[in-house]
Parts: C-alpha cells; structure tokens; sequence
C-alpha cells in the first residue's frame, strides 16, 4: 500500500537533487584569478606587455603633455624655418612650403623621443641629446638627398638653410627639457604618487625599490615589502619588513596600496596564485617581477610573440639593424687594413715560404657563429701542422719556425683572417675561436662555454686586451677567457668594437704571452 506523499515534502525533494547540479554549473561560471586560461587562438596584442600606470592622476593633463612633447619635433622645425625666412625678408614661397611640409614629416618620424612613460618622464641625459643630434644629421641627408634628386636644392637661399640647420636641433633639445620640466611640474608630483609595496624581498624587488627612490619623478612611493621569512634571515636592504605573506590583503585594503609587484621565485607558484586570488577582492594592480638575477642573463630582454608574452634570458646581441651596423664595420675596416697592409703581408708571405717548407697558409677548422664549423687563415708558423691532438703553442716550442716566433709575437700570422672577415665566416671584433679538439676539450670543463658561439668569432675581442691572450696553461686562465667573452656580449655596441681595436695595438706591443 503507498503512502501519501506531502507536495510539498515532494518538492523539498526535487529542489535538493537539483541542487548538486546547479551548484556545479554556478562553480563551473566563477573563475579563479590564478587559474590558467586556454585559448583556442592567440589574437596579436592580446598579451601586449605595456608601462606600468606610474600616476593617478592628472592623467587626461599627462596625455596632453606627453601629445606635446610628440608633436614638438615637426613643430619647431616649421616654425623655425618662418622664423628665419622671415628675418631674411623673404616670403614663403612654393618651394618653402614644401620644404617645411617634408622637414615636418620627417622630424616627426625621426626626431621622436622614447614613448614608454618611465623614460619621457626621467630628465633627457647626454647620450639622448647625442642621439637626437645624430638623427637630426638623418633628416638632412634626406633633405639634401632630395633636393639633389629634383634639382631644386640651388632654389634654396644657402643662408637660410644653414642658420635652419643649426637651430633647429637646439631648439628641439631645449624644447625638450622645457616639456620635461612642464610634465614634473604638473604631474609628477606627491599626491599623484602611487602607493607600491614588494612581495618577496629579493634581489630583483631590492633593486627597482632602490631604482624608484632614486628616481621619485616616476611617483612610486615604496611602503615596503612582505614576507615569510623573519628580517635576521633576509638579505642587507633598505625596504621596510611590513608582515608576512599573510598579511598582505589586509595591509593592502586598509593603507590603499594602489600597486603590489610580487617578486616571488618561479618554484612559489602555487603560492603566487593563492596571493593572486586573495588580492582580487582588493583594487590594487598586480605586477609580476621575474628574478631573473638568478640567471647568468645575456641580452636579456621583454617582449611577445604573437601576443603571447616572453623574457629572453640567453640571446644574441644583434638583432634588427646592429648585425648590419657591425657588418658595416668590419668590411670598411678590413678594406682599409687589407690596402695599408698589403706590403707587409706579402713579405710575410715570402718569408714563410722561403724559411722552411711547406704551404704559406695554414688552413684550421674552428667553430664559428652558433658553432658552425668554418677554415680560417693563418701565415704557416710550425714546421708541422696540426694533426687529431690539438696542443697549444707553448714558450720555446720546438714546433714554431724562427720567423713564426716573430709572425706569432707580434701577431702578423693574424693577418689572413681579414679575408674570413670579409667572407663572413669571421668579425673584427669578437670571441676567439679555438681548434675543434680544444673547443670539445674545453666545453665539457666550463659551463656555459658554447655560449660564446652566439656571436661572430673575431679576430681580436675583450679577452685578448685584458690580458687573456696566447697559452692558457690553467683551467682558471680560460675561465677568465670565456667571463670577458660573454661580457662582450652583455654589452656590445659599436663603441665597443671601436675602443677594443683601439687597445688591441698597445697591447700587441706589451704582452709576451703569444708564442
């Protein structure tokens, strides 16, 4: 017999099997802030790694200022073209116009200062102004490039042209300073400041707190930072131990922290997210700083690929035009030094040949750019040549001929390489390479070693004018090598190549470590 079921107890029923499933649909809506997100396709610029906001406010004013300091290159070159052409008493012809129209194009596309806010808002250093002047020398070239093209460089009066030409980049620098000056007097400035603190005190937090105080125009006001290890155990820094981990939200919400970078080592993961999704229920912005100090870095550097953000830690130094700008180099140098050199090298040539037997060029296999092997040349200065033993050439080696001692000490025996220069296989400046044999003995003995293959091999490089060049008798004398080899690398620039060739001749001359 069935008994009677209350509708009411009856719904009660069906409400309570329901709910399972709608609270799994209502859990399945909420996502976590930590949690990781799949895409089904990456949308360019979805992932764009931008500037942090440095101010609250005044940021309608900020855009402004920062719009002004845009359009103040084309600016100041129209108006001190008028200026002048005025003073000379002459009208603004045809040709004017359409020089002032090109000067225009031209200063805005070449004279632009850096966008990102944290560099537009530092005082313009000298390198800065060096570079501006550099590019202003650009727009001119154009400019008379043009007018020789279309025959109308003579319409212009040569007095205008060069008063123009001299004035107008001063008047950009100047203008220049006076918009940065505008921008601290505006903007940057206490009640604008955003409230930071640092989660994790590491080397890398250390450092941009350290950099944010030494530069309060940028309006980061440091509070401190958090974490969970006790002040005696933490490294010797200025940043003031607000709490641990746990009390970061709540420090947050009640002192109006407006940005918190966490500075957690990569392994704390777990516990990154779980400060992500405690500081969601404030209004604070969230920044990740990676401690890549942990890393033997080489042209480290931020970036994205199809909007997917990436940090290079390894990477080699030229990229975009510098790859050029060395090539560049290297073939007008070896082109001057093959001409001036061209009499010595011969009678080098002669003299190999007729002081003992065998080829005059000694051909080598060595690794180059990213460990391809490549031949290099060499003037023969050993009776033999090398065979499957790689041995360095030591002090009185009985294998060295009594001209290639000479070749060898002053590094005449060198001077073949200047063809692997202008074939590619070699640069002026760079790491030296090795024989093969030495090159696999070496790898497995230094960590690190094959990095060095990243760039060029040269014919000189840092190692070689600090000292390390010639035998290197001990595994300490080799470590020294490779450290200065990937200096070069963490700092090329062509200036650098410059300095490096011009220390290479006086140290040619003092060191007797070649033999």
């Amino acid at each position: 017999m069935n008994a009677a079921v209350d509708p009411g107890e009856l719904a009660r029923r069906e409400a309570a099997r329901a709910r399972p499933a709608r609270e799994k649909q209502e859990r399945a809506q909420v996502v976590s802030i930590g949690t990781r997100v799949h895409r089904d396709r990456v949308t360019p610029g979805s992932y764009e790694i931008t500037q942090p906001i440095l101010f609250k406010g005044h940021t309608a004013l900020a855009g402004s200022i920062l719009l002004l300091r845009a359009i103040a290159p084309s600016l100041v070159a129209i108006l001190s073209l008028y200026v002048i052409i005025q003073i000379n008493g002459l009208t603004m012809t045809r040709d004017f116009r359409m020089l002032s129209l090109i000067a225009c194009v031209l200063a805005g596309v070449l004279l632009q200062q850096p966008r990102k806010a944290t560099t537009q808002l530092l005082a313009p250093e000298f390198p800065a102004v060096v570079g501006l002047m550099v590019r202003w020398g650009a727009v001119l070239g154009i400019l008379l490039a043009i007018g020789y093209v279309t025959q109308e460089s003579e319409d212009f009066p040569r007095r205008v042209i060069i008063t123009w030409a001299a004035v107008t980049p001063v008047l950009v620098i100047a203008v220049t300073y006076a918009i940065h000056a505008l921008a601290r007097r505006f903007i940057a400035q206490p009640r604008n400041s955003r409230k930071v603190v640092f989660v994790g005190c590491t080397e890398a937090s250390m450092s941009l707190a350290q950099r944010l105080r030494r530069h309060p125009e940028l309006c980061m006001s440091v509070s401190g930072c958090f974490d969970d290890r006790d002040a005696n155990r933490l490294a010797s820094t200025d940043l003031n131990l607000l709490g641990r981990f746990a009390d970061l939200p709540k420090y947050v919400k009640d002192n109006g922290i407006d940005a918190v970078f966490i500075a957690l080592p990569l392994r704390h993961m777990r516990r990154m997210q779980d400060l992500l999704n405690e500081l969601s229920d404030t209004t604070a912005s969230l920044y990740f700083l990676p401690d890549v100090f942990v890393f033997d870095l080489i042209q480290a550097r931020s970036g994205d690929i199809l909007g997917v953000p990436v940090v290079s830690l390894c990477e080699t130094p030229f990229h975009g035009l510098r790859p050029l700008a060395k090539r560049l180099m290297d073939v007008v140098f070896v082109t001057v030094a093959l001409t001036l050199l061209a009499p010595l090298l011969l009678a080098a040539a002669i003299g190999v040949r007729l002081s003992s037997p065998g080829p005059i060029i000694y051909r080598q296999r060595r690794y180059g750019l990213d460990g391809q092997k490549i031949t290099i040349y060499k003037l023969r200065t050993m009776y033999v040549t090398e065979g499957d033993k790689f041995q360095q050439a030591t002090r009185n080696d009985n294998r060295v001929t009594p001209l290639g001692r000479f070749l060898r000490r002053t590094s005449i025996d060198e001077l073949p390489q200047l063809i692997n220069v202008l074939q590619g296989r070699m640069s002026l400046v760079g790491p030296r390479p090795h024989a093969i044999a030495h090159n696999e003995e070496i790898r497995r003995l230094i960590r690190g070693y094959m990095l060095r293959h990243k760039v060029p091999p040269g014919i000189t490089g840092l190692a070689q004018i600090k000292g390390f060049r010639g035998e290197t008798p001990r595994l300490s004398d080799m470590h020294a090598r490779v450290h200065y080899d990937l200096e070069y690398m963490r700092n090329w620039s062509l200036w650098l190549d410059f300095k490096i060739l011009l220390k290479t001749v006086p140290q040619l001359i003092r060191s007797d470590k070649a033999y």
